[in-house]
């Protein structure tokens, strides 16, 4: 800012500036003016219209989440809760090839049936929540852009939307696409980039299902479909290509070298979920050496970690626990939970479910009896627990069936108890070994997930676990308060070319956060009722973020939304401001 505009909208000042390059944090004042950083250094020397005082906080770039699918939400509610409550400030859409552009009237309800399996949002929400006043994807742009929110998004063009505007009956058949399907796509691919897409998003996962079931429109899509399609990001020369890959119904070594085929032949980046075994030997060296590999000759291979167990919450009012899929629950299943505990106090109820074997049902379901990898989940939440808090574990030194201590588990805080079931990256029952692995230059942190999975997970909280848990609160290895900031802000953005953002420097969007490090707390999950239809979801906030700022304009004071909705649509990956002090 030059000596004849010492003039500023926002000064924060005296924070201990934490810049998101992974640099030594120091202490100074951050000066924003209209959506652009103006200053960033030991003391800003001008006036500002308002000014917040940071003293004995940490000053952060916002965070930027890029596995999300708030495709829907973003559409019917104005703030992207619970992320923007956790410091994120631009969320990407469109990822695991599921969403809701392009599509046809007559194909509202597959996507809507596709939805209600892959990413457990209610049909109910989506009916009522979405006009669908959109067919093609520039059109959902544009619906999105026309709608105040608290932050940015960015979408990803989803795989399974356009196999089904191109093909219709016979995508969702998964039959195999013709040439002239084939062209289509690439059209509609190209059309989606013109109009602002960051990319393009796939599922190969078996495990994505729609509710009733059925394998999803993209599962098993041949080699020359994504080749075909990714060729659009290759002529436009921009767009980073994601991926949830069939891993472990199939192999590592089969699946990621279809992904690093795709990416050789686009030229573009891409991005895949790793997720760690609970159990056995170490199986993410084989991918990792994979990915150097391809890195040594040139290509741009992400992959993309969540920093805590993968998993589930499950509770009777949640979508998912072990006596789901038992005969004597489903009369149960749809009544409101004060209805249900009622029934579920009485002995003979207990006696039948804890005997009863469930019946077969969805994938997800059917993973609710994993005793040894379950644990009663409490407040605070913990996200590493000892193996001998696991259900399993308690049944036994109890002498007693796991049934009955999930049972009474569940039956908790007036039957409110939750169980905490984590399926991956828990290894050995413990976090230490995601730390080489996050600490690693060519891993991204995401799977946040938020927007989906409303009555099953709530990783969307993951920045302010990683504050508190990795940075602050964890017995054993930490990690530093500059690497992670790094993580949650400027590397995430990198991956996905948003690099206007993610730096506290001159130049950069001014996306910020302050945060007072001492506070900082992730509260117990709690359920909503607050989704379209009167809709369930989790809800997980935090205490501690003293001011979330988006484009200049503060969105969050003292952990609680303002009036303000500055939040925009991102066309496009964004390149880094001309006059940008360098990182």
């Amino acid at each position: 800012m030059t000596a004849q505009a010492q003039v500023a909208d926002l000064v924060i000042r005296g924070g201990t500036i934490v810049d998101g390059s992974g640099g030594e944090p120091f202490v100074g004042d951050v000066a924003l003016r209209g959506e652009a950083i103006a200053f960033v250094g030991a003391r800003f020397a001008g006036t500002a219209r308002e000014e917040i005082d940071a003293t004995g906080c940490v000053v952060t770039p916002g965070f930027v989440d890029i596995h999300t699918h708030y495709d829907g939400q973003a559409v019917w509610s104005d703030t992207l809760s619970p992320s923007s409550s956790h410091g994120v400030t631009t969320a990407v859409l469109g990822n695991c090839g599921v969403g809701f552009a392009p599509c046809r009237k007559a194909d509202h309800q597959a996507l809507i049936r596709l939805m209600e399996g892959v990413e457990d949002i209610p049909g109910v929400v989506m009916a009522r929540g979405l006009p669908w006043d959109w067919e093609t994807f520039p059109q959902y742009l544009d619906a999105l852009a026309a709608r105040p929110r608290d932050i940015d998004v960015a979408c990803l063009l989803p795989h399974s939307p356009l196999r089904v505007w191109v093909m219709g009956d016979r995508a969702i058949a998964r039959e195999v696409a013709t040439d002239d399907d084939l062209a289509q796509m690439r059209d509609v691919a190209r059309e989606a980039l013109a109009a602002g897409a960051i990319g393009f998003a796939t599922s190969r996962l078996n495990m994505h299902r729609t509710k009733a079931g059925e394998l999803i429109p993209t599962y098993g899509a041949d080699m020359r479909e994504l080749i075909a399609i990714t060729q659009a990001l290759a002529e436009a020369g921009t767009g980073v290509f994601q991926a949830v890959l069939d891993v472990p119904l199939e192999t590592w070594e089969d699946e990621l070298s279809r992904l690093i085929a795709v990416a050789e032949s686009a030229g573009r980046p891409a991005t895949f979920t790793l997720a760690l075994a609970n159990s056995g030997p170490n199986t993410w060296d084989g991918p990792l050496r994979m990915v150097d590999e391809a890195r040594a000759r040139g290509l741009d291979i992400w992959p993309q970690i969540l920093p805590r167990p993968i998993g589930m919450i499950s509770g009777w009012a949640l979508s998912t626990h072990p006596f789901c899929l038992c005969p004597s629950y489903q009369p149960l299943a749809n009544l409101p939970l004060e209805e249900q505990v009622v029934q579920l106090r009485e002995p003979a109820m207990r006696q039948r479910l804890i005997s009863e074997m469930p019946q077969p049902g969805h994938p997800l379901a059917m993973l609710t009896r994993n005793w040894d990898w379950m644990f009663p989940f409490g407040d605070p939440p913990q996200y590493e627990p000892g193996a001998d808090q696991s259900i399993g574990a308690l049944a036994r030194a109890q002498g007693r069936s796991p049934e009955e201590v999930a049972y009474d588990a569940l039956m908790q805080r007036g039957g409110s108890g939750m169980i905490l079931n984590t399926l991956g990256n828990f290894h050995q029952a413990r976090l230490d070994a995601l730390i080489p692995l996050i600490r690693r230059a060519d891993t991204v942190i995401g799977l946040g997930d938020g927007g989906e999975h409303y009555a099953a997970i709530c990783d969307a909280s993951y920045p302010t676990f990683m504050l508190t848990y990795w940075v602050r609160d964890r017995e054993g290895e930490r990690l530093s308060l500059a690497e992670v900031v790094h993580m949650l802000a400027a590397k995430p953005a990198r991956v996905v070319g948003l690099d206007d953002r993610g730096l506290l420097r001159a130049g950069y969007k001014a996306d910020v956060n302050v945060i007072d490090m001492a506070a900082l707390k992730l509260h117990r999950p709690v359920i909503r009722n607050d989704l379209p239809g009167g809709g369930r979801r989790l809800d997980q906030t935090a205490t501690g973020f003293v001011a979330t700022v988006v484009s200049g304009q503060v969105i969050r004071r003292a952990d609680q939304p303002t009036e303000l909705r500055p939040g925009q649509v991102v066309r496009g990956m964004q390149q880094a401001p001309v006059w940008a002090v360098p990182a």
